[in-house]
């Protein structure tokens, strides 16, 4: 090689050294200012932080654990209860199996039943605007806890076999569901809102994982998520009471599952008060709900939805021009974000219709079939066993899968597919439904003279376990549709107005219960076939058409939830002031 030659390498060579010594000082100083802007952990993390890094959830207080048992109680009650209902209305006391009370027959069972959902679902307005205006989510939960137990002692008195022989059943059963149906009520619109009143974050924060090293963003907006699918497994696992009230109705009689439900009802109402130390109550804001419905009063005189701000009165005037407003400009922007919510709310009552099915039609379906010594309602707990089996799955793989991937199911994408999940139900339940009258003896009129044997009436010949995918459906449904509207409702209403909130989700229900009233004269064979398919498609439809109309609110989902990061921080106890000492301000980050 020339001299030449080797002083093109060297040059050749120099050059590559100092481009990779370039390329290294760079990287290192990029490296440099990364670590120097990095956001230190429990600070609020940058724009691109919070879109480059991963987020999670935190863990849930004790104090949260805690409403979630008194609720556990509360729906071990309501269901055991209420899932004897259609027997115990349905058939006479001496009738089929010996297993009714007040011989109302089908449609009349379907109808009181049906109206006991419609009830449950209004009186949350009353619990609602009592704790919101007057005493506040924990003492008006106290105050409804006891109107139940005395509804409940009621039914109990009235349904042991003296009572019902001397005609006291109908009556005392009627008071009785009016009564219970005003304590759940209240209990339900104040209880959502209080377990997610304990997870006091309301901003973002950096948090550097100690095993792996790996920075994160705790996000609230999930912890909610988090918080309201605990609490609906909660619910599910207090809803399994099915798996023994009728085995109680079946062997011993009505009062005594009704007697289980009393008692447990009694034991979580300890824990409410016995607890009450551990939690985070918010007070009264006193004419909230009167200022709300004032400001919307002006919106609408004035056609303008920031009509009601004291800066737009200050500035524009308006038809009526208010000087002396009692709430600022930040009420009126919560309030608006409310009725975001209620706006998307508007499709659930469909939805209700189809969940309703599983604790009404669903059971005289499977008293249409051969149980082979199951309860035909025992077969509603396969509800809550598919919500206990799937919300582990999707809170612990499915879900942090996707945000590892970066990939956002966001709550309107949630509540969507639920819908499309419960037509799946439907479809389900009127292809068993098909099957049933396909089969002997009694065909398209099950309970048929040819189906008694022994003097007991049994269904037809197809085995009572095939229902159990339409059940399963629904809870999956629920898991989507339901969780996600109790996690809506939350973090769209205002601080002042949760419950109240929380009620406008809950009479949705109502509304679906007043449809199914309605359709209650379509429950008889072989039309109700043709029911289950119509709701199919309804709920197919409204699941679709929902997605179109609101999946735009996905990408204002986190300046929605900002939202709360501007208000004062929640009133502390002075007892917990005490125990929180140092945590304070981690707690408040």
């Amino acid at each position: 090689m020339s001299s030449a030659d080797r002083d093109v390498e060297v040059t050749q060579q120099q050059t590559q050294h100092d481009a990779t010594q370039v390329i290294d000082e760079k990287e290192a100083f990029e490296a440099n200012e990364k670590a120097l802007t990095a956001t230190p952990d429990g600070g609020e993390p940058n724009a691109e932080e919070v879109k480059t890094l991963r987020h999670i959830a935190e863990n849930l207080p004790v104090s949260a654990w805690l409403v979630a048992i008194v609720e556990l109680c509360e729906r071990f009650t309501y269901y055991g209860m209420s899932g004897l209902f259609q027997n115990y209305a349905n058939l006479p006391l001496d009738g089929s199996q010996g297993r009714g009370a007040l011989g109302l027959g089908h449609q009349g069972a379907t109808g009181l039943t049906t109206f006991n959902q419609f009830w449950c679902y209004v009186t949350p307005i009353v619990g609602a605007i009592v704790a919101d205006q007057y005493l506040g989510k924990y003492k008006t939960i106290v105050l409804f806890s006891i109107i139940y137990m005395v509804g409940l002692l009621i039914l109990v008195l009235t349904s042991i076999p003296t009572a019902l022989e001397h005609g006291a059943g109908l009556g005392g059963f009627i008071v009785a569901i009016l009564i219970i149906g005003l304590g759940t009520g209240g209990i339900k619109s104040n209880v959502a809102p209080l377990i997610a009143d304990q997870y006091k974050r309301k901003k973002m924060a950096i948090k550097t994982i100690a095993k792996t090293g790996e920075r994160v963003v705790i996000d609230p907006a999930l912890t909610i998520q988090r918080i309201y699918m605990i609490f609906y497994g909660c619910i599910n696992v207090g809803s399994l009471s099915l798996l023994a009230t009728p085995y109680m109705e079946r062997d011993i009689g009505f009062w005594s599952g009704y007697l289980l439900c009393l008692c447990m009802f009694a034991a979580g109402s300890c824990v409410l008060i016995f607890g009450r130390k551990y939690y985070v109550v918010r007070p009264p804001q006193g004419s909230v709900i009167t200022n709300a419905f004032k400001a919307l009063w002006i919106m609408i005189i004035n056609r303008n939805m920031d009509a009601a701000k004291p800066s737009w009165q200050a500035t524009s005037g308006g038809r009526n021009p208010r000087t002396n407003l009692p709430w600022d400009d930040h009420f009126i922007d919560e309030l608006k974000r409310a009725l975001v919510a209620c706006k998307v709310f508007a499709f659930y009552p469909i939805y209700w219709v189809v969940y309703g099915q599983f604790s009404g039609n669903f059971v005289t379906q499977a008293d249409q079939m051969d149980g082979h010594g199951v309860p035909n309602d025992l077969m509603q707990n396969f509800d809550p066993i598919s919500i206990i089996v799937f919300i582990p799955i999707l809170e612990l793989t499915v879900y942090p899968l996707l945000r590892r991937f970066r990939i956002q199911f966001r709550p309107i994408t949630r509540i969507a597919l639920g819908f499309v999940v419960a037509s799946l139900a439907m479809m389900y339940a009127a292809i068993v439904q098909h099957l049933i009258y396909s089969a002997g003896p009694c065909y398209e009129h099950p309970g048929c003279d040819a189906s008694i044997v022994n003097g007991q009436t049994t269904g037809n010949r197809i085995h009572i376990a095939i229902q159990t995918p339409a059940y399963m459906f629904i809870g999956i449904s629920e898991i989507f549709a339901s969780v996600s509207g109790l996690e809506y409702a939350y973090t769209k209403a205002p601080p002042s107005m949760k419950s109240f909130v929380q009620s406008m989700y809950l009479l949705t229900n109502a509304f679906g219960a007043a449809i199914a009233e309605a359709l209650t004269p379509a429950a008889y064979d072989p039309a109700i076939m043709w029911m289950f398919a119509g709701l199919a498609v309804a709920s197919f439809l409204a699941g679709i058409i929902f997605y179109i109309v609101y999946h735009h609110l996905n990408y204002t989902e986190d300046e929605m939830n900002a939202l709360d990061a501007e208000d004062p921080e929640v009133p502390v106890q002075p007892h917990q002031q005490a125990m929180e000492g140092d945590k304070k301000e981690e707690n408040y980050a």
